[in-house]
This record gives structure tokens, sequence and C-alpha cells, in this order.
């Protein structure tokens, strides 16, 4: 660990103490894991410590760890990336929703303004419901549509398509009329391919 990470990594655990789960340092990036019932006290301590300063969220984005090989944990998590000016830093932090048939965290909107629209996002990909967003509605998909694109069991053809019926002179949704196929890529090797 980089001397300036182990540094940061030991500030935490003094600040934020046994609220902290999993602190693990990858790729030269910090990560910790709080409990969801830390997950906004952590938040503002993250933010509003002086020895801290995580100002800035540059991300917030859902995870399904369903297909994740050999897993353990609870289905669906939440990451932030989050910058201290103060520290020249990253931080991710990390924290798993407690009901994976019906996954709610509570929304850091009010903590970080950024994370308006990427909570919008996990919750129309990932269906992750944030209390306290003000504005909790889909983003990418349409108003009808069904399901969360991003998770591990989502169908890869859909259920449903659209398409314009100029009879009725609307959009019209049907069901999904592909045919599933197996798609084979063709390998095609040159004769001294790869040999200096």
């Amino acid at each position: 660990m980089s001397a300036k990470l182990e540094k940061l990594s030991q500030k935490l655990a003094e600040i934020l103490g046994a609220r902290i789960t999993v602190s693990a340092l990858r790729l030269g990036e910090l990560t910790i894991e709080v409990a969801a019932a830390d997950y906004r006290e952590a938040a503002l301590a993250l933010r509003d410590h002086p020895e801290l300063r995580f100002a800035q969220l540059i991300d917030l984005s859902g995870v399904d760890y369903s297909a994740y090989a050999g897993w353990p944990g609870k289905r669906f998590a939440v990451a932030l990336h989050l910058t201290s000016l103060h520290l020249n830093c990253r931080l991710r932090l990390r924290t798993h929703a407690e009901d994976d048939g019906f996954p709610v965290l509570p929304s850091v909107t009010d903590i970080w303004s950024a994370a308006n629209w990427y909570e919008r996002e996990a919750f129309d990909m990932f269906g992750i419901l944030f209390e306290g967003h003000d504005d909790l509605r889909r983003i990418l998909t349409d108003y009808g549509f069904v399901g969360h694109p991003f998770r591990k069991d989502f169908p890869v053809s859909g259920y449903v398509e659209m398409r314009y019926d100029p009879e009725q002179q609307r959009v019209v949704y049907q069901p999904v009329t592909i045919e599933p196929r197996e798609v084979t890529p063709r390998i095609v090797r040159e004769e001294n391919y790869g040999r200096g």
C-alpha cells in the first residue's frame, strides 16, 4: 500500500472506527465498505470531517453480485467514488442493501447533489430504491418498461418490443418476436500470426 493511502486508511479507521466493515486496497485504489445502517452517517463524516473533506462525488453506481462466482454476501450494492481536494486523493465507499428482494438504501442527494442523476440511474437499471430521494423515477428506460435491465437475471432479449403501428397511429407493445440464436464467432488464423 502506498504511504499516502496507508495514512488515509489509518485516518479513516480512526474517524469511522467500527462502521468500516471492509477496507481494501486493490489496483492503487482504497475501498471501504460500511453497513447500510451506517451508510449516511459515514457519508456525512467523509464529507464534513476537517481532516477528510471528501466534498466531491464523482460517481455512484449500482452493482448486482448475483452472478459473481462464489459471492456469499448480499446481492445489491452501491459504490460511490469520492474525491478530496484537501487530501488530493480518491476513495470508494460501498454498501450493500439488506434485502435482496427489495433493495432499499438511504439517499445521499442532500450530502452530494451530484448523486441525484446517479441514484435515478441505479433505480432504473438495478431497481435499488433510495429513501429520501425527492425525484426517484426512471431516467433511461420508458415509463411502461417492465424490469431492470442491469440485473443479472434480466432476460437478454427482454420481454416486449415496441413498434409504431400506422393503423392505430401510436406506439404499441408486443411480445418479443426475435428468435433466440447462438452466435458462434468465426475464427480466422493466419499462418505466421503472433510469431516474431
